[in-house]
C-alpha cells in the first residue's frame, strides 16, 4: 500500500507501483489541506485577476473571463491542448505520471477539488491509466500537452490503458461503473502545469537504470572469471586510493560478486613466483574494460544517485502556477513548472547510460576477438570455423544499437526552442530528454542481452561453468532459459527480445 500525503514518496514507491500493483490511499491529513486551500482560492480570487481561474491562458493571460465562461474555459484548455502525436509512451509511465501529479496535488498548493485526488486514486488502483503521446510538451509551462491527456481523461474523454489493453475512456468508465470529474474551478490548469509527465518518466528511468548498473558490474565480473583476471583492480586497498564513493561501491560489489569465485587469480602468487626470464607468457594485467571497471561505472552510479535524489525532491514538490499559499493567504505567481531539474539530470543519466552500453559493447568484443582474448574461438563459434559463424551477426546489432545511444546522448536541456508567442522564451525539453534517456536504457538491455549470451557460450567453449562463481552461475542459468546456444547457427533475433525483456524484469 502507498500512502500519498504522509511522508514524501521515494523510489520505492514507484517501483511498488509498477512492479507489486500496490494499491493507493491518502492520508487523512490530504483531505484537509486540499479543501482548504480550495476554499482560501474560491475567496481570495473574488475581485481579484488570478491567472488561469479569470483570465485567459500563456500570451492570451492579458484577457479577463467573465464568471459564467470560466468553467468552460478550463475544458476548453483541456481539449485544445490534448495534441500529441508520436507513439503512446509505456502503460508504465502513465501511471507513474499519474501518482507524480497525485503527490503534487496532494500538497495543497493548486487549489483543486479533493474529489479530484480520489478519481486519481481510483483510477491508479483499478489499472486505468491515460493513453499519452510521446511527441508533445517543451516541459516549461509544465508537460501540457502531455498532463491535458492526463486532464482528458479524468473528465470522461479519449482513451486509455485499461488491463493491458487502449480502450475508449468513455466505455471503460462505463463498465467500471466510474462518473467522470465536473471542473468545480482551476482543475484544467491545475492538473496540466507542472512537471509530472517527465518526473514520473524520469523515476522509471532511474528504477531501471539501476538495474543496468547492476547488471552491467555482473556482466564484467562474469568476463573477469572467462579471462581469469587478477584480483587487485576491484581490491578495498586500490580502490579506496581514489576518494569517490561510486568507484568504492562499484569494486565492493564486484568483490562480492566474485567472493565464491574459483577462475579470479592471486596476485600475491603472482608476485610469489618472481622473475623467470624476460619473456612473460602470463598477461600482467587486462585490457581497460576489464581493469577499469570500478573506474567507469562509479561515476555512473554517483550520477543515478544524484539524479534520484533531484527526482524525488520533484515529484514531492508543487510544481504548480499560480502556487496556493492558504496558510499564509497569497497566491503566487511563478515558474515552479519549469523543468530544467530533471531535464538536466536525465540528459547526464542518458549519457551515463550511453558510457555504460559502451563498456559493454566493448566487452563483447574482446571476447568475440580471438586475438585478443587468446582462449576462445573467433566469435566464440562453437561450430566449424568458416561454415558457421558463432555470434558473428549478432556483434553488428550491439555495434549499431550502441552507436545509436551515442548519437542520442546528446543534450535536450540546451536545445530550448522559444514557443508560444514568445512567452515560452526558453524551455527545458524535459519530457523528451525524459523519453529519450528511456529509449537509450531499453538499447542497453538488448546490449546487454547480447553480451550476457557472448559469456554463456564464452562458458561452453571453455567448460567452466562451475568454476564461476555462485552469481554467475545464475547469470549463465538466465540466459540459458531463453537461448540454449550450440554449435548450430539459429536466428537469434526474437529470443534477444526476450532475453532484454528478462533482464529488465529480474529484480536485482
Amino acid at each position: 500500500m502507498i500512502e500519498v500525503g504522509s511522508s514524501d514518496l521515494g523510489l520505492e514507491d514507484f517501483q511498488n507501483l509498477l512492479c507489486k500493483e500496490a494499491q493507493i490511499v491518502l492520508h487523512e491529513n490530504v483531505r484537509t489541506r486540499v479543501e482548504q486551500s480550495q476554499k482560501f482560492l474560491a475567496d481570495f480570487s473574488d475581485n481579484k485577476i488570478i491567472y488561469g481561474i479569470n483570465t485567459g491562458f500563456g500570451p492570451m493571460a492579458q484577457y479577463a473571463i467573465d464568471a459564467d465562461k470560466q468553467t468552460a474555459l478550463q475544458y476548453n484548455l483541456i481539449r485544445s491542448h490534448c495534441s500529441g502525436t508520436g507513439s503512446p509512451i509505456p502503460e508504465d509511465d502513465s501511471r507513474a505520471l499519474m501518482l507524480a501529479r497525485l503527490n503534487t496535488l496532494s500538497l495543497g498548493g493548486s487549489g483543486v477539488a479533493y474529489e479530484l485526488l480520489e478519481l486519481i486514486v481510483e483510477l491508479i488502483n483499478r489499472q486505468i491509466s491515460p493513453v499519452i503521446y510521446s511527441h508533445g510538451g517543451v516541459g516549461a509551462s509544465g508537460d501540457l500537452v502531455q498532463l491535458a491527456h492526463l486532464a482528458l481523461t479524468l473528465i470522461g474523454e479519449g482513451e486509455v490503458w485499461h488491463k493491458g489493453e487502449i480502450k475508449n475512456t468513455e466505455d471503460v468508465f462505463k463498465q467500471e461503473d466510474i462518473q467522470p470529474f465536473d471542473i468545480k474551478g482551476r482543475e484544467g490548469l491545475a492538473l496540466m502545469n507542472g512537471t509530472s509527465a517527465m518526473s514520473g518518466i524520469g523515476m522509471i528511468n532511474i528504477i531501471y537504470s539501476r538495474k543496468l548498473i547492476d547488471l552491467s558490474v555482473a556482466a564484467s565480473c562474469f568476463l573477469n572469471e572467462i579471462v581469469e583476471s587478477f584480483d587487485d583492480h576491484f581490491s578495498e586497498e586500490l580502490n579506496a586510493a581514489k576518494k569517490h564513493r561510486g568507484q568504492q561501491s562499484v569494486a565492493a560489489n564486484m568483490r562480492m560478486h566474485l567472493a565464491d569465485s574459483q577462475r579470479i587469480k592471486s596476485r600475491k602468487e603472482f608476485y610469489s613466483r618472481g622473475r623467470n626470464g624476460d619473456a612473460i607468457k602470463e598477461k600482467v594485467q587486462e585490457f581497460y574494460s576489464l581493469r577499469c571497471v570500478p573506474q567507469i561505472l562509479g561515476p555512473i552510479l554517483e550520477c543515478i544517485d544524484n539524479a534520484q535524489s533531484i527526482l524525488e525532491q520533484e515529484v514531492n514538490s508543487v510544481n504548480d502556477n499560480p502556487v496556493i499559499d492558504w496558510q499564509g493567504e497569497n497566491v503566487f505567481h511563478g515558474g515552479n513548472f519549469h523543468g530544467d531539474y530533471v531535464s538536466f539530470e536525465m540528459d547526464k543519466v542518458r549519457l551515463g547510460i550511453t558510457k555504460l552500453s559502451m563498456l559493454a559493447d566493448r566487452q563483447l568484443n574482446y571476447i568475440l576477438n580471438d586475438k585478443l582474448n587468446e582462449r576462445l574461438p573467433p566469435f566464440v563459434n562453437q561450430g566449424e570455423l568458416g561454415f558457421n559463424f558463432g555470434m558473428q551477426g549478432v556483434q553488428f546489432t550491439s555495434t549499431s544499437t550502441t552507436a545509436e545511444n551515442q548519437t542520442l546522448s546528446n543534450s535536450m536541456y540546451v536545445h530550448s526552442i522559444q514557443s508560444n508567442n514568445d512567452n515560452q522564451d526558453i524551455v527545458s525539453m524535459g519530457t523528451n530528454a525524459a523519453l529519450l534517456t528511456q529509449r537509450v536504457i531499453n538499447n542497453t538491455f538488448e546490449v546487454l542481452a547480447i553480451e550476457l549470451t557472448a559469456l554463456a557460450e564464452a562458458v561452453d567453449c571453455l567448460s567452466i561453468k562451475d568454476q564461476l562463481s555462485s552469481a554467475s552461475q545464475g547469470l549463465y542459468y538466465i540466459v540459458r532459459e531463453t537461448i540454449a546456444g550450440g554449435a548450430k547457427d539459429t536466428v537469434l533475433s526474437g529470443r534477444l527480445r526476450d532475453l532484454a525483456h528478462s533482464l529488465k524484469s529480474q529484480d536485482q
